[in-house]
C-alpha cells in the first residue's frame, strides 16, 4: 500500500515573536518532509500583508513548497492579478483558492463573488503557473442550499480548473468516503482530481468545540461526551485526541486516501507524533 502525501497549513501571526516561533515550528515539522506547507488568509484579505510577508519568509527559509490561501470575495480583477504575479515573482507555484468571509459592514461580493470564479480568473491571468487547490466539505458547507448543491459546486470548481481538493475537518470517515463516491458518480477522476482529507487533531476541547460549530464539522457524539467528561484534564483530552486522529488516519489510509493535510494550529505536537506514527515520513528518526 502506498503511503499517502502529507501537508501542514500555518495562519498567520500577528507579532515579530510570534513569526520567529513560528518560523521554529515550521523547521521541526519540515523535518519531517512534507509535501507543501499551507498559509491562511483572514476575511477579505484582513491579513493580507501579514500572510504576504510570512509566505515569503517560509518561501525562503527552505525548498518545500508554501502555498498561500487566496480568496477573492469582495475583492476586484486587479487586486487578485496583482497579488498573483507577486506570488508568481518569488517562485510560488501552489495556492489555495477559497471564497472566503466578507468583512464585517462590507456590502458586495466584488468582482469574483465565489471560489468557481476566482478559480477561472486564475486560469485566465496565470494559465497553468498554479496548482489549485480548493475547499471541499464531507458534511456540505453551512451555507450550501443542500448537500446535492455542495458537491456540484465542487465538481465545478474542478471543471473550472482546479487541480484537487482539502476537506474541512471530520471525524467520520465515512462521510470523506461518500464524498469521493460522489464525485466518482458525477464523473470526477479522483486520481487526477485528489481529494485530500483535512486533519484536525484534538488539543484543546472547547475550542475545537466552537470551531466546528461555527463552521459547520459534526463532531461525533461519543467524542464530544468524552471530552465533556475529562473536563480540565488536558493530558487527557490530547491522549484520547491522539487515539482519535490516529484511528481515523489508519482508516482513511486502509481506503486509499491520497493525501492528508493536517491542520498544525501552528503546533508542532501533536502533528510530528502522528506523521511519525502513521509512518508517513520518508525522513528516518532516531529517538
Amino acid at each position: 500500500m502506498n503511503k499517502p502525501r502529507f501537508s501542514f497549513e500555518f495562519f498567520p501571526t500577528k507579532t515579530s515573536e510570534g513569526v520567529e516561533k513560528l518560523c521554529q515550528t515550521f523547521d521541526a515539522l519540515n523535518e519531517l518532509a512534507p509535501s507543501y506547507f499551507s498559509v491562511t488568509y483572514g476575511a477579505g484579505g484582513t491579513t493580507r500583508n501579514r500572510t504576504l510577508g510570512i509566505v515569503e519568509t517560509l518561501q525562503n527559509r527552505a525548498n518545500t513548497p508554501i502555498a498561500p490561501h487566496i480568496s477573492c470575495i469582495g475583492d476586484d480583477k486587479v487586486q487578485i492579478s496583482e497579488l498573483l504575479d507577486f506570488y508568481k515573482s518569488i517562485g510560488i507555484n501552489r495556492m489555495v483558492a477559497l471564497r472566503g468571509d466578507l468583512p464585517s459592514g462590507q456590502v458586495g461580493m466584488g468582482e469574483l463573488p465565489f471560489a468557481v470564479d476566482l478559480v477561472r480568473h486564475i486560469r485566465e491571468h496565470s494559465a497553468d503557473h498554479f496548482h489549485i487547490e480548493v475547499a471541499a466539505y464531507p458534511e456540505m458547507h453551512p451555507q450550501a442550499k443542500s448537500f446535492d448543491f455542495d458537491i456540484q459546486n465542487l465538481v465545478n470548481k474542478f471543471n473550472a480548473g482546479a487541480n484537487s481538493a482539502i476537506t474541512q475537518f471530520f471525524y467520520n470517515a465515512e462521510s470523506y468516503l461518500y464524498l469521493r463516491d460522489a464525485l466518482e458518480k458525477r464523473g470526477v477522476d479522483t486520481d487526477k482530481h485528489n481529494l485530500v482529507a483535512g486533519i484536525m487533531p484534538i488539543i484543546n476541547a472547547s475550542s475545537l468545540i466552537r470551531f466546528a460549530d461555527s463552521c459547520g464539522a459534526d463532531i461525533p457524539r461519543y467524542i464530544r461526551k468524552q471530552l465533556a467528561d475529562y473536563g480540565d484534564d488536558r493530558k487527557a483530552i490530547r491522549e484520547f485526541g491522539f487515539e482519535v486522529v490516529h484511528r481515523l488516519c489508519e482508516i482513511l489510509i486502509s481506503e486509499g486516501v491520497p493525501a492528508l493535510h493536517f491542520y498544525s494550529m501552528n503546533r508542532v505536537e501533536p502533528n510530528k507524533r502522528l506523521v511519525e506514527s502513521l509512518g508517513l515520513s520518508s525522513v528516518s528518526t532516531q529517538a
